[in-house]
């Protein structure tokens, strides 16, 4: 009979009425990892899962009861210690009181279709998540379900300071903040050993040899091993995703390798997508020549700014700045001369003012500055005069050296209006009444020489 049934993938199990196996069949080794004789005589309660163990029973119970039972799926733990899912058909033998089953391994189908479903509910997670570390809280807790992640985190690459930061770190739950810091340097160790590589590198102890020394020193005993997957787009490599798994870990399989790499190619597309709208964002909101604050920008705040200051009872101040007879740098010095003329008076209108205040470009040579929080009116007269001082020096200019005065209009709430659109005429004409009074002082222009 063994012979026979040893030509079964399927294995033949015979349980008594106190659910101890009596009879398994050869192909049980395959399915459960222990041969018959390591499991005859045991309940089947030892092998199953503790999860599916309230649920095995019942079904259990309803068998003896003589309601036969197809296609119930439960899952045990094998010698090894893996889960395998197992589709059961089962009786009661009536002669002696006993159940006899059949028990067919799904444990590939049952993955596919997770790693199926886990495809999609990335894909979903990463088109309608709009924040990345969100994103990749969620795939972290997907991929959980399918492979060992105790260690997971996300580098990205910072292109301003040319270097790398976690942006995304799944530790332990007993993790201290201090292994938290080993962890993330580690991480970014490894993120420079892998510049230049295209593809996954997996790191064990039997390859430590092979690694860069900087590895080699922040290797821990207690991993077994290291897997770096880059985080690549069309416009090059955005990234690194890291695992880590410790000593007793179940290995990564080859599937589990290729989910990954989806992974890292759904992660670096949101990563872009949010690079992307962050640079729209800015060029929507600031001005292109000076990366001062647009018009827009300048009312958005405007409007906090107003709300705050009925709340608090305090003041605001509106400088509206106009550079006297800019038109004549341009003419006689270039337009290249004019656009850096600007910057650095942008520049050094951001220095006099504090950190608090906005100053805006709305377009040509007229700025604004915003000024929160004043307490009294008067307030605004030592900022005007360090503005005016500022503006006085010389600019040194692609080997000129340009001298300009700014006309400067001021309006205050709520004395001049209770409205940002109010306060930023008021402004606009104190400005214009201010030129006008430059000019009939002044008959000639700017002082601009080679």
């Amino acid at each position: 009979m063994d012979k026979i049934a040893d030509l079964l993938l399927d294995a033949i199990c015979v349980v008594d009425a106190q659910g101890v196996f009596e009879y398994i069949s050869p192909a049980g080794e395959r399915i459960f990892g222990y041969t018959p004789e390591e499991m005859i005589g045991r309940r089947m309660t030892d092998f199953i899962a503790p999860f599916d163990l309230e649920r095995t029973l019942s079904a259990a119970q309803k068998v003896m009861s003589g309601e036969p039972h197809l296609h119930f799926e439960n899952c045990y733990v094998r010698k090894d210690g893996q889960l395998v899912h197992l589709m059961w058909s089962a009786r009661r033998s009536d002669a002696d009181q006993k159940r006899v089953a059949v028990a067919r391994d799904v444990s590939a189908l049952r993955q596919a279709e997770a790693s199926q479903a886990a495809l999609f509910a990335i894909s979903e997670a990463a088109h309608a998540s709009g924040d990345v570390g969100e994103l990749i809280a969620k795939i972290h807790s997907i991929l959980a379900t399918l492979m060992p992640v105790p260690h997971f985190s996300v580098l990205i690459q910072d292109p301003q300071q040319h270097a790398s930061r976690v942006v995304y770190q799944g530790l332990a739950a007993n993790s201290t903040p201090d292994q938290a810091h080993q962890e993330a340097h580690a991480d970014q160790v490894l993120y420079e050993a892998m510049r230049g590589r295209s593809t996954a590198w997996l790191l064990t102890p039997h390859t430590l040899g092979e690694a860069p020394a900087a590895w080699q020193a922040v290797y821990q005993p207690a991993w077994a091993a290291w897997l770096g997957v880059p985080l690549s787009s069309p416009n090059g490599r955005v990234g690194a995703l890291i695992l880590k798994r410790y000593q007793g870990d179940p290995p990564w399989s080859d599937k589990h390798q290729e989910l990954l790499q989806y992974v890292s190619n759904q992660i670096a597309m949101a990563i872009e997508r949010k690079e992307l709208y962050a640079r729209l964002q800015h060029m929507a909101q600031f001005d292109a020549l000076t990366g001062l604050p647009n018009r827009y920008l300048l009312e958005d705040r405007l409007r906090g700014a107003l709300t705050r200051a009925e709340r608090a009872q305090s003041r605001v101040a509106l400088l509206f700045l106009d550079l006297d007879h800019f038109k004549l740098v341009n003419d006689r010095l270039g337009h290249a001369v004019g656009d850096r003329l600007l910057q650095e008076v942008g520049q050094r209108l951001r220095a006099a003012v504090r950190e608090s205040d906005t100053v805006a470009r709305l377009g040509g040579d007229e700025f604004v500055v915003l000024l929160e929080s004043l307490q009294e009116a008067d307030h605004v007269q030592p900022v005007l005069e360090k503005i005016q001082l500022a503006l006085q020096g010389p600019f040194h200019l692609d080997g000129h050296l340009v001298q300009v005065s700014p006309s400067i209009g001021l309006a205050h709430f709520p004395n001049d209006g209770r409205s940002g659109e109010q306060l930023l005429r008021h402004a606009d004409d104190a400005m214009y009444q201010a030129k006008r009074v430059a000019h009939a002082a002044h008959a000639t222009g700017p002082a601009a020489r080679s």
